[in-house]
């Protein structure tokens, strides 16, 4: 049986931007149903700033998560077999 070869290297990705960017599109599509459509009825209204919100909810967690995996970065390095918690 053949050994197994070891996992890549996770991809670095810009998920900040990229989150950024999309609650941009959000609330520019917020803007047009509110200025230019007008609809009678505010679902698209609502499904817009439901886009806006995840959005920051978004920018949050994955703020949060980069600085967790930045305080345990030392830890794996130090050679601790468990990384640090808050």
């Amino acid at each position: 049986m053949s050994e197994r070869r070891p996992d890549p290297m996770p991809l670095r990705t810009r998920d900040t931007l990229t989150i950024l960017v999309g609650t941009a599109l959000w609330a520019i599509a917020l803007a047009v149903v509110l200025l230019v459509v007008r609809p009678a009825d505010p679902r698209p209204v609502w499904v817009c700033v439901a886009g806006i919100g995840l959005g920051l909810f978004g920018i949050l967690y994955i703020r949060r998560r980069d600085s967790r995996i930045r305080e345990s970065v030392p830890a794996a390095e130090a050679g601790e077999s468990e990384p640090r918690r808050p």
